[in-house]
């Protein structure tokens, strides 16, 4: 008994229990763990890697590639991310019918499990923003108060005051969002496409990206009021106070003309 008691005082007791302790976890979790669940897992996701491939080798590799790594029709997919993928095809804007300043959205070509196909493949290619989860652009979830401020300071310039959209430099615009899934926008706000610069979550929290989705949704449902009157376009102040100068000024002026020739016909009579 005094030797065992010996060794249970001993420095290295402590380490040996432990290492014990994790032997017998990891011997119990290979035991239990779902091994055929994570090799389906696997297996599907290569299944897709693999039909995402095929589509890509017919329908995209003419422009980006037979690797994605790029040519001079069209820039590398390499680390780009399966959300690039997603907003791209997922709004037609990919493939493109031909070439121009800006890819227009249009009505998509593939279905969304071969776009999902298409995102896994490029995906393969390198590390790059995934799919979010649908929660993450949920506009309910969402402050749209604090999304107008964060809109009208990183998007406005571009997208207007409320997002009807703007034109831009040799040919380019910056297209309307008030019919734009969130998933989308979320994933543009992601990715930055075209001439749009990218918000990572680095600089752009997810919250935020949701609190930009939510005004959106807000200022442009059939439903909202604008207490202001008439929206204009929703082009913002400069637009308003113009159509109000030039109205306001012509209006003034048709007064002045009806009351100078009331004025002279009755000095007239």
């Amino acid at each position: 008994m005094k030797k065992l008691s010996a060794r249970r005082r001993h420095p290295m007791a402590a380490l040996v229990v432990l290492l014990l302790a994790l032997a017998a976890t990891g011997g119990l979790y290979a035991a239990f763990a779902p091994a055929d669940e994570a090799k389906a897992d696997d297996a599907a996701q290569s299944l897709a890697i693999e039909e995402g491939k095929r589509l890509y080798d017919v329908g995209c590799s003419s422009c980006h590639g037979a690797g994605g790594q790029g040519s001079s029709d069209g820039p590398s997919l390499v680390g780009v991310g399966a959300a690039a993928v997603d907003f791209q095809v997922g709004t037609g804007r990919m493939p493109m019918q031909q070439p121009g300043p800006q890819a227009p959205d249009k009505p998509a070509v593939y279905t969304q499990a071969e776009i999902d196909q298409l995102a896994a493949y490029i995906a393969s290619l390198g590390p790059g923003p995934a799919q979010p989860n649908p929660s993450a652009y949920d506009p309910a979830e969402g402050n749209a108060a604090e999304g107008g401020e964060l809109f009208r300071t990183n998007c406005s310039q571009c997208h207007n005051f409320t997002g009807q959209g703007g034109a831009l430099t040799h040919g380019k615009e910056a297209p309307g969002l008030d019919d734009v899934d969130p998933r989308y926008i979320y994933e543009a706000l992601l990715t930055g496409p075209q001439n749009m610069p990218s918000f990572p979550d680095s600089t752009l929290p997810e919250e935020q990206k949701q609190d930009i989705i939510a005004f959106l949704q807000e200022v442009n449902t059939s439903e909202s009021e604008n207490p202001g009157g008439f929206t204009l376009g929703g082009f913002g102040p400069v637009s308003e106070g113009l159509f109000a100068f030039t109205f306001g000024i012509g209006a003034l002026i048709a007064v002045t003309v009806w009351v100078g020739a009331r004025t002279a016909k009755a000095r007239k009579s």
